[in-house]
C-alpha cells in the first residue's frame, strides 16, 4: 500500500483559496478534488466564467464565455471580451517590494510595486515613440533581471509581442528562433554570470544583429555601466526610463498574443509557439490560487532562465498579489544551499525547481538541517517526473511538513496538465491530479481511455484557455496541427507517456517520442531513470532505443561520480536492480559509460537527439543543446556494432 508522505490538515484545506472558491460557486466540495475536477469539465462556461470573477481579473469579460467549433483549436474563449494583460499584473499600488533580485555573486537588487508600475509606465511611452505598432515583436536577449521583467510587462502593455531567449544560447540558437518572427527590437544585456564566470552578451550580440535584418533599434541594460556599447541605433536602458509616465492601458481581444516560446528544436527548427494576453492570464491564475494556493502578500521563487516557460509562469504569479524572486547563476554555486539559503532568508512561500536539482541535491546526500525553510509552503518539481526516491528525499532531508508537488504540462500551454492541490494526499512518485477545466485523461493506442496501472497517451479531449492561438508564420495550420492532432482526430496529444493510479493521481514515465518498444512492449523511460538514479557510482543516466537486428533494444548510458570506471561488475549490478525493480524486458542490451550527458537550455535530457545518432538519423539543430559537444561521443559507437 502506497502511504501518503503528507496529508493537508482539515484546517489547510478549509483557509486554502481552492476550497474559498468552491464557496464561491456553492459547490459542496467535501475536499474531495476529482469531483470538483469533474464538474469544472462537465460545465467548462460556468467554472471559466466563475473564476475569471473569482480572480478579479480586470477587464470587460464580455458576455459569451466560450465560442465552440468543430475543430478543436478553433474554440475561442471569451471572445468578445477586452482586458491588458500589464494592467492585471500591475493591479497592487504599494510600497512593498515586487520583485527581488539576487545574482550568485550575491549581488542583489529590489524594486517595489510602485517603482515598477513607474518604470513600466515610462518605458511603455519610449515604445510608443518609437512607431511601434499592436502585434510587432520585440526580441530579448537576457538574463534573469528585474530589468527583464520590466521590459516584457512594457511589451505587453502596448499590445507588443514578447520573444526571449536566455544568454546561454549561441548564436545561430538565438538566430533560428528571433529571425522566424521578424523582431523590430533586441533588447540585451552586456554579461550575465554562471558558475563564478562572468560571461560575456555583448560579443555575441553584433553577430546577431547582422543576421537579423528586421531589427531596428536595440536597447541595452547593465550588471556594469562601464562597458562600453557602440551598436547602430543603441539606446542604454537608462535612457529610456526618462520618458514621461504613460498611465494609460489599452485593452485588447482576449487572444492578442502575448508572447512567442519555442519548442526544443533539436530535430529542426524550433516551433514559434504563440499564446495568448487573456489566455495565459486566467490559466496562471488558476494554477497558483487554485493549485498552488498562492495569496495576496506571497513570495514566489522558481530556478529559471529566460528561455524556458517556467519564466513566463513566474512572472504570471504576479497577477494574485504575490511578488516574484529572481536569481541569475548556477543553482548550486557557490555552494550546493544556494537556492535554499535564498528561500530562507527571503522567507519563500513557494519553491520552484527542477527534478534535476531535488536529484542532485539528494545524490550530494545534502541534509538542509541547518536552514530555517518553515516559510515554503509548496515545493514544485518540474521539467522530467520526479522518482519516488526523491520524493521521500524531499520529505527526509528539505522540509517535513511541505506540500512536495511534480507538476507536468509544457511550452505548449505555458502551464501544467497535471499538478498539485490542496484536497488530494501527497503519494511518493505520483502527480497529484489533473488541470481543473481541462478535460485530461490517457488513451492507448486505439484511442480508447486506459483502466488503473495501464500506461498510455497523455490527451486532452476539450478545448482550453492557454492553448496556442497559433504557430507564428504557419497560416494554413499545418504544424499546429501536425504537432497535436494528428494522432487522434480532434483530441490534443500532448506527447506524454502516462498512467492513472489507484490514488486519482498520475505516473508520469517521459515522453512518449522517447519511448522504448523492445519486442513491441511500450516501456517509459523514466521507469529506468527511477532505478539508475539511486545507485551510488552513478551520477546521472540516459536511455534510448536503439534499432538492431529487425528489433529495438535498450541502450543506457551513464555518467559516474568522480569518473570512475565502470566494470563488468557494475554493469551487472545496473543490470540486476533494473531487471528486480522494473522487469526483465527494462533491462538495457548495453550499459555503456559516457563522459557528459547532453541537456537543452531548460535542462532537459535530449533522448530523440541521441536515439536519432545512434540509428544513423541526423541532427538538424544541435544549437538547441547546451553543451553540443557531448554528443560526438555518440557517434560511431563500437560498442553498438554488434
Amino acid at each position: 500500500m502506497n502511504k501518503p508522505l503528507w496529508q493537508p490538515s482539515k484546517e489547510l484545506k478549509e483557509n486554502s483559496l481552492l476550497q474559498d472558491f468552491c464557496k464561491s460557486i456553492n459547490f459542496q466540495s467535501n475536499y474531495n478534488f476529482k469531483n470538483l475536477w469533474e464538474w469544472s469539465i462537465k460545465k467548462p462556461e460556468q467554472f471559466w466564467s466563475s473564476f475569471w470573477d473569482f480572480s478579479k481579473i480586470i477587464g470587460d469579460k464580455g458576455k459569451e464565455i466560450i465560442k465552440k467549433e468543430n475543430v478543436f483549436n478553433k474554440t475561442k474563449f471569451f471572445p468578445d471580451s477586452k482586458l491588458n494583460y500589464t494592467e492585471n499584473i500591475l493591479k497592487k499600488k504599494s510600497d512593498e517590494v515586487a520583485i527581488n533580485f539576487l545574482s550568485e555573486k550575491g549581488n542583489e537588487e529590489k524594486i517595489t510595486w510602485n517603482q515598477l508600475h513607474e518604470k513600466v509606465c515610462r518605458l511603455s511611452s519610449y515604445l510608443k515613440k518609437l512607431n511601434l505598432k499592436k502585434g510587432d515583436r520585440v526580441a530579448a536577449y537576457v538574463p534573469n533581471k528585474i530589468e527583464t521583467v520590466i521590459c516584457f510587462l512594457a511589451c505587453a502593455k502596448n499590445g507588443l509581442v514578447w520573444s526571449s531567449c536566455s544568454p546561454d544560447f549561441g548564436v545561430e540558437g538565438v538566430v533560428d528562433r528571433f529571425k522566424q518572427i521578424k523582431p523590430k527590437i533586441l533588447i540585451t544585456c552586456d554579461y550575465y554570470f554562471y558558475n563564478g564566470k562572468q560571461l560575456n552578451i555583448l560579443e555575441k550580440v553584433e553577430k546577431i544583429l547582422n543576421k537579423i535584418s528586421s531589427i531596428e533599434k536595440t536597447i541595452v541594460f547593465h550588471y556594469n555601466k562601464k562597458i562600453k556599447t557602440d551598436f547602430k541605433n543603441f539606446t542604454n536602458f537608462d535612457e529610456t526610463l526618462k520618458s514621461d509616465q504613460d498611465q494609460s492601458f489599452e485593452r485588447f481581444e482576449f487572444s492578442h498574443p502575448i508572447y512567442i516560446l519555442y519548442s526544443s528544436g533539436t530535430t529542426g527548427k524550433p516551433k514559434c509557439i504563440t499564446h495568448g494576453a487573456g489566455n495565459v492570464l486566467i490559466e496562471h491564475n488558476k494554477e497558483f490560487m487554485l493549485h498552488c494556493d498562492i495569496k495576496d502578500n506571497e513570495k514566489l521563487f522558481y530556478y529559471t532562465t529566460t528561455g524556458w516557460m517556467m519564466w513566463n509562469w513566474l512572472v504570471g504569479g504576479m497577477a494574485s498579489g504575490a511578488s516574484i524572486f529572481l536569481f541569475d547563476g548556477a543553482p548550486v554555486y557557490p555552494k550546493i544551499d544556494v537556492l535554499l539559503k535564498y528561500c530562507q532568508n527571503k522567507r519563500i512561500n513557494l519553491f520552484g525547481v527542477s527534478a534535476k536539482y531535488i536529484d542532485h541535491l539528494k545524490n550530494e546526500k545534502y541534509n538542509s538541517k541547518n536552514l530555517d525553510l518553515s516559510s515554503i509552503k509548496i515545493i514544485t518539481s518540474t521539467g522530467s517526473p520526479l522518482a519516488e526516491e526523491s520524493f521521500k528525499y524531499v520529505y527526509k532531508n528539505i522540509k517535513k511538513d511541505v506540500h512536495l508537488t511534480s507538476i507536468a504540462g509544457g511550452t505548449d500551454l505555458v502551464g501544467c496538465l497535471v499538478l498539485g492541490n490542496l484536497f488530494s494526499n501527497v503519494h511518493k512518485g505520483e502527480i497529484q491530479g489533473q488541470s481543473l477545466g481541462i478535460d485530461v485523461d490517457i488513451f492507448n493506442e486505439n484511442g480508447k481511455s486506459t483502466k488503473y496501472g495501464e500506461k498510455g497517451e497523455l490527451v486532452v479531449k476539450q478545448p482550453f484557455p492557454s492553448m496556442p492561438i497559433k504557430f507564428w508564420d504557419d497560416e494554413d495550420g499545418k504544424k499546429y496541427h501536425k504537432a497535436y492532432f494528428s494522432r487522434f482526430e480532434n483530441i490534443w496529444h500532448h506527447g506524454d507517456f502516462i498512467e492513472r493510479t489507484k490514488n486519482n493521481g498520475f505516473i508520469l514515465s517521459g515522453r512518449s517520442d522517447a519511448t522504448l518498444n523492445p519486442g513491441g512492449v511500450r516501456i517509459g523511460t523514466a521507469e529506468i531513470y527511477q532505478q539508475v538514479e539511486n545507485i551510488d557510482f552513478v551520477t546521472e543516466g540516459l536511455v534510448v532505443g536503439q534499432n538492431f537486428d529487425n528489433d529495438e533494444r535498450i541502450i543506457l548510458f551513464v555518467t559516474t561520480k568522480n569518473n570512475k570506471k565502470l566494470d563488468d561488475k557494475k554493469i551487472r549490478f545496473i543490470k540486476d536492480i533494473i531487471r528486480r525493480n522494473c522487469s526483465p524486458k527494462h533491462v538495457p542490451s548495453k550499459v555503456i559509460k559516457v563522459p557528459e550527458i547532453p541537456r537543452t537550455k531548460s535542462g532537459k535530457i535530449v533522448e530523440l537527439a541521441v536515439r536519432n545518432i545512434i540509428n544513423g538519423k541526423p541532427i538538424n539543430n544541435k544549437e538547441a543543446i547546451a553543451n553540443p559537444k557531448s554528443l560526438n561521443f555518440f557517434e560511431n559507437l563500437l560498442q553498438l556494432k554488434n
